[in-house]
């Protein structure tokens, strides 16, 4: 007993209670971003798969949940391994994850920070799947995600942030996910339209958000959930973390006004809420792997020319004749590659020095090698995650059963019904109006978020933001 109190003592004495109590907080914030990503999602889709969207990416978060508790843990973040390229199994099962802090976070116990960075790894391929939207199988792709993350997430996530990960020792600097979680996602979603193809109807029809108020409430959802995504990747309670919180709250806002200015002037003078949400992820994503290095200031320039980047990266999808159905590889691919070169010009010392760490800084700090760093982490990132996520598509297309595309006529119909048999939106058919005597008289009403049309006219074709939805 008292051997057993020493190590206890021992394993504790360098656990500071606001760092751990700050840490539960952004984990809990982060595990908002999954739900969030899903009615972002699902106001983007057409209203025929808004509930499998949302689904999709909750059933996501439990299913590499799973597997970090499994070896996830152990393969991305492991403090005993020495090679450069992915962990050891030390941390199996979590049985040895305990008080004692990790190398990483030294003020916290390792569950806190366990469960902090489990919260990073569940949201990566929820944010990949939006690159198959609308035409993915559920069971599949449970399958896929728990293989795809132990393949491409925790590799990444070793080299980046693993002490003995080769971009970590080479200087990259990737304070919260621009290489491991936004830019593997976006790739991801890029070889998702390859391989997976074309929906019915693209190049035909315009594919527009039949949901607007779930794209707001999802990406306030996001918003509120970055803060501890970036502010608790200080791993403590501290001025760095601070700073992390404002420059991410400034990138987004930038962000937002700066894709919403340029939108205006380009599809007729018109401001959209979808332009502005769209702009503040966009914001969000190129700050994040400079939130811990660099200055408010420095964020106006990660927002702006983040949000005029994703902008005019959406028309790669229509000029190449790739089907991103929600622009996963524009907004996360190409943000989170924005992100990191622009960490390489605006990384400062004194920002890292906040919390007594010490970097060479980025070009303010003329510190010119650094954007090369960034450049190489990004490219590995990209390439690693695309490649793999490939290859990973094509193995499973030859599988009996594992096919991720679904049939034509579960496209057709919708995921929500041919993959769950429910539906987000319940559909009136047309009757005649009791009491009214007119010729053809009829009542259309539509059950859509509590907005109601209807109409006496004899012939009726109501159709929702040309989402495939149509009541006639």
């Amino acid at each position: 007993m008292v051997q057993l109190l020493k190590r206890l003592e021992t394993d504790e004495s360098h656990i500071n209670g606001s760092d751990t109590s700050w840490i539960l907080v952004s984990a809990a914030l982060v595990f908002i971003m999954s739900p969030g990503v899903g009615y972002f999602y699902s106001g983007m889709a057409r209203s025929k798969n808004a509930v499998s969207m949302v689904f999709l990416c909750m059933i996501a978060m439990a299913v590499v949940s799973v597997q970090w508790m499994i070896w996830g843990y152990s393969l991305a973040l492991s403090d005993t391994a020495t090679n450069p390229f992915i962990g050891n199994l030390t941390y199996g099962l979590m049985l040895k994850v305990d008080n004692k802090a990790h190398t990483n976070a030294p003020t916290i116990p390792g569950t806190v920070y366990a469960i902090f960075q489990c919260m990073f790894a569940a949201l990566t391929p929820a944010l990949a799947i939006g690159g198959a939207a609308e035409r993915v199988r559920v069971f599949p792709i449970i399958i896929f995600c728990f293989i795809w993350t132990t393949i491409v997430y925790d590799p990444i996530a070793y080299w980046s942030w693993a002490p003995s990960g080769w971009m970590a020792k080479m200087g990259e600097l990737d304070y919260a996910g621009g290489t491991p979680v936004h830019i593997a996602s976006g790739f991801a979603a890029l070889a998702f339209a390859v391989v997976l193809g074309k929906r019915k109807g693209f190049g035909e029809e315009k594919f527009q958000p039949h949901n607007y108020l779930n794209i707001i409430l999802g990406t306030a959802l996001l918003w509120f959930g970055w803060f501890g995504f970036n502010g608790g990747s200080a791993v403590a309670s501290n001025g760095r973390a601070g700073m992390a919180a404002a420059v991410t709250h400034i990138a987004a806002c930038m962000g937002g006004l700066s894709w919403s200015v340029v939108a205006y002037f380009r599809n007729g003078f018109k401001f959209s809420s979808f332009h502005f949400c769209s702009g503040a992820v966009a914001g969000l994503v190129a700050i994040t792997p400079g939130s811990g290095f660099v200055t408010p200031w420095a964020a106006l320039v990660f927002g702006a020319v983040g949000g005029i980047a994703c902008h005019f990266a959406v028309d790669l999808k229509e000029k190449l004749r790739f089907d991103d159905a929600l622009d996963v590889f524009a907004v996360h691919g190409v943000g989170g590659i924005v992100g990191n070169l622009l960490t390489g010009i605006f990384a400062s010392k004194s920002v890292a020095a906040l919390n007594g760490s010490e970097i060479d800084g980025g070009w303010i700090d003329h510190h010119w090698k650094q954007f090369g760093y960034q450049l190489a982490g990004s490219c590995a990132g990209a390439a690693w995650s695309f490649g793999i996520t490939v290859i990973l598509l094509y193995i499973f297309k030859v599988i009996p059963g594992m096919n991720l595309r679904i049939h034509e006529e579960g496209e057709i119909s919708g995921a929500d019904i041919a993959e769950m048999g429910e539906h987000g939106y319940k559909y009136a058919t047309m009757e005649p109006v009791a009491g009214n005597t007119g010729r053809g008289s009829t009542l259309s009403v539509l059950e859509q978020g509590g907005v109601h049309h209807s109409s006496g006219n004899s012939s009726i074709t109501n159709s929702v933001e040309k989402t495939g939805v149509t009541n006639t």
